[in-house]
């Protein structure tokens, strides 16, 4: 069923939820005790943003030596009128929507073309997506807002198909997949895909290397809080207890996968219970945890990858400095 017709009056925003109570704990629990206790130890970057670490990473967004972010705006900011008139969309779709900033230019163009009948945050934050959901009914009168709380690693096939859908995965996140996690993400965006769907596909470009670990060892220091984050959520949730002072941040390049490995690294040898998820973790002096990764790509290489999946790059944008790409795929 096509989204319905729109309305002047603010309409009340609705919602999905798919992730319960208790699936947060659960997830943490299973994802520890698997990660941890392998080598090398790793954790998916989902677990860095808590309520701290989110804070943290506006104020990545906003440090000099910090790129992506606003080479992604400046995109959007030129490009969103195409898009939204070449994609004829009656639905926009964001993936990891949060507050919905880096959208609100497209969500505008899309808006003045007098087709957007639905906006669909989609985002692990209920409290987030419902503030910036209340939000976006006010400043769109007569759009619909339809929030979905869940997971695009487990819940993307429940997204809305009908009409004629953009989904915008940006921000560069598809660099936080190791190759077999985004090559299945991308299987499940194809999957979910119809004739007249679109991927709208931010991406970080690969560049000289002293400008990528600029960005990932900013002197304030700030990347490095926000690694060594993650340690006081496993202290907070599971009941762990990690020292973090006896870790130290660690970004360095891997020219072999074109991407930059975020790191903690032990100071010195240690022991750690994690009461909550049963388990005691033993670190070499040196050992590393791996907390997140950042790819960067060519436009060839996404090109390919999406062919892959069964989806044809229809435009490519980058920004002035050719720091970033956005790109727009359909079925091929």
């Amino acid at each position: 069923m096509n989204p319905p017709a729109r309305l002047d009056a603010v309409v009340e925003p609705t919602f999905d939820i798919h992730l319960h109570d208790g699936w947060r704990a659960r997830a943490l629990v299973d994802e520890v005790r698997a990660g941890l206790t392998t080598h090398p130890k790793r954790l998916t970057p989902r677990w860095l943003y808590d309520d701290r670490g989110s804070e943290l990473f506006d104020q990545i967004t906003r440090l000099p030596e910090y790129y992506p972010t606003e080479a992604e705006r400046e995109i959007l900011l030129q490009q969103a009128d195409e898009i939204a008139t070449h994609t004829g969309a009656d639905t926009l779709i964001e993936l990891g929507s949060g507050t919905s900033d880096k959208t609100r230019a497209l969500l505008d163009a899309f808006d003045a073309t007098g087709r957007l009948r639905r906006f669909v945050p989609f985002d692990v934050s209920e409290q987030t997506l419902r503030d910036a959901a209340a939000m976006l009914a006010r400043r769109h009168p007569g759009l619909h807002v339809h929030g979905v709380v869940g997971d695009f690693h487990e819940h993307l096939a429940d997204l809305p198909a009908d009409g004629v859908p953009v989904l915008a995965f940006l921000g560069s996140t598809i660099g936080n997949f190791y190759p077999d996690e985004r090559a299945t993400f991308l299987r499940q965006v194809a999957g979910w895909m119809t004739p007249g769907a679109w991927f709208l596909l931010g991406v970080d470009l690969v560049k000289p290397v002293d400008r990528l670990m600029a960005a990932y060892n900013d002197p304030a220091g700030v990347t490095a809080e926000f690694t060594l984050n993650l340690l006081h959520v496993l202290n907070r949730e599971l009941a762990a207890d990690f020292e973090p002072s006896a870790f130290e941040h660690v970004g360095m390049w891997d020219p072999n996968h074109t991407r930059v490995d975020l790191r903690l690294r032990a100071r010195c040898a240690q022991r750690v219970q994690i009461v909550g998820a049963g388990i005691t973790v033993d670190f070499g002096e040196g050992e590393e945890l791996r907390a997140e990764i950042s790819t960067k790509f060519t436009v060839e290489q996404v090109t390919s990858e999406l062919a892959d999946v069964g989806m044809a790059v229809d435009r490519v944008w980058t920004d002035r400095a050719g720091d970033v790409a956005v790109l727009l795929a359909r079925l091929g």
